[in-house]
């Protein structure tokens, strides 16, 4: 609770950064800025991912693994083996964006007229990576206060660059905005990283075996991530080339509504669960209460948060966009719904990177990918905007199921039933809302969501008490 608490305020004003940023690229660019930002943003996390073999989540669960044994040696080798491995990673993935520049001006608009565009990004590329092994670093060590404060210093010096270049370059300020905010974020998680354990002499043969074990795992990470971001990326293309760009922003608008905004709870509450379940990993009986524990929060704090997003969707979408993007209110209802099933799914795949299960993860994540792809364009071509978010709603239906075949099959672990009945309360509430609010019965949805409210809240205290 404390951890979310702390994070959620970093999500905050994250989401409050980029209000400000995406409302002033809204009136100033329009829909095609949003779309470019959709495109390149897009781009940078699928060649990061792809490059970054997963050390950012993979690292953090020896790093946790080493603070438990208490052994100041041995966690300040694997600090210095994470920093270097980051190191290696970002020139090999600067050098592979720079290398694959005109092919991904290609794909992307369908033209090598953004060639420029995708050499530019390399920056981005090495500096994100040097950030991700700081990162890892930090909330390995559990120095979350300070991973706390780098994240939302470097996003409001970002944002403080980027304000006079969207003014005067308009579309022209969609990459260096990008390569300011990934330079920002750099800065101050280098001033702020950790510096509590002396530097450690470690050979380059050394850094290598000492790797092995998480770079593995980071590898099986990287194909799962980079296959779903692949997916995403790809359809994103398709849409560009389909239905132009306009469109493509739009569905970015939507997507950053349902999944981003409101999933900064589930990243939130990530940052302490994952290093504390990898600690857990070896006792079943710990992992399951501590999952239990997980969904239950979860779905306290989601429930009465989907409730208010759906019920007020059209100042919101006037807040954070224009009216430009009235389109994009159905696909932000059908989509909340699916994050209910999205955050129960969540809690129970970490168990899955808490073990080390590298195989499993691709195989979840690769038929994920895959059922998003095809959902997205058939959903799409069926009922345009609105049809992508019941696509979102329906892939994470599936994907709950092939978690839940993980979880309770293959692992054979369980969830306690008050969480159960916390998961069944958050799914009734989204769907009472989003009925109502389709419906056109906005007092019905305004009951809901005050009855949602109100239990959520005495459950919470109830629960911190307890």
């Amino acid at each position: 609770m404390k951890a979310m608490g702390l994070f959620g305020g970093v999500q905050v004003m994250g989401i409050i950064c980029s209000i400000v940023r995406t409302k002033l690229v809204a009136i100033w660019i329009g829909p095609v800025g949003v779309g470019l930002f959709g495109l390149f943003n897009n781009a940078l996390e699928m060649l990061n991912t792809g490059t970054n073999l997963g050390i950012r989540g993979s690292s953090v669960r020896d790093i946790s693994q080493a603070m438990a044994s208490d052994d100041r040696s041995l966690i300040a080798r694997i600090i210095v083996v994470v920093r270097r491995w980051s190191l290696w990673l970002g020139l090999g993935g600067a050098l592979l964006t720079l290398m694959l520049s005109p092919l991904l001006s290609q794909v992307t608009f369908g033209t090598q007229d953004h060639m420029w565009g995708f050499v530019a990004l390399s920056v981005a590329v090495l500096l994100m990576a040097i950030s991700n092994g700081e990162q890892a670093v930090l909330q390995g060590s559990r120095r979350l206060k300070r991973l706390a404060r780098a994240s939302v210093s470097g996003t409001l010096l970002g944002l403080l660059i980027s304000i006079p270049l969207f003014y005067w370059l308009r579309e022209r300020s969609v990459l260096p905005s990008i390569i300011s905010y990934a330079a920002c974020n750099a800065l101050m998680i280098w001033l702020l990283r950790n510096r509590e354990f002396p530097p450690a002499r470690v050979s380059h043969s050394e850094t290598v075996a000492m790797g092995r074990d998480f770079v593995k795992l980071g590898v099986y990470m990287t194909i799962g991530n980079f296959v779903t971001i692949l997916a995403s990326y790809v359809f994103n293309a398709w849409l560009n080339q389909e239905a132009g760009t306009a469109a493509v922003g739009h569905y970015q608008a939507g997507y950053t509504l349902i999944n981003k905004y409101t999933g900064l709870i589930l990243t939130a509450l990530g940052m302490e669960y994952y290093p504390r379940l990898a600690q857990l990993a070896d006792d079943p009986e710990r992992v399951r209460q501590s999952v239990s524990q997980e969904v239950t929060v979860a779905m306290l704090v989601l429930a009465p948060v989907v409730a208010v997003f759906v019920l007020l969707r059209q100042p919101i979408v006037w807040l954070l966009y224009s009216s430009d993007f009235t389109v994009i209110h159905s696909m932000v209802s059908w989509g909340m719904v699916g994050m209910v099933m999205r955050a129960l799914s969540w809690c129970m795949s970490f168990v899955i990177l808490a073990r080390g299960d590298g195989r499993t993860y691709v195989i979840t994540e690769g038929i994920s990918a895959m059922v998003g792809l095809g959902l997205n364009i058939l959903f799409y071509r069926w009922w345009g905007i609105t049809g992508l978010g019941v696509a979102f709603l329906t892939w994470y239906v599936v994907y709950t199921a092939i978690i839940a075949v993980v979880y309770f099959g293959h692992y054979r672990l369980s969830l306690s039933r008050s969480s159960v009945v916390r998961w069944l309360w958050a799914l009734a509430v989204a769907v009472a809302v989003v009925m109502a609010v389709e419906a056109g019965w906005l007092w019905v949805a305004l009951v809901v969501t005050v009855v949602s409210l109100a239990v959520s809240a005495l459950q919470l205290v109830k629960q911190w008490r307890g």
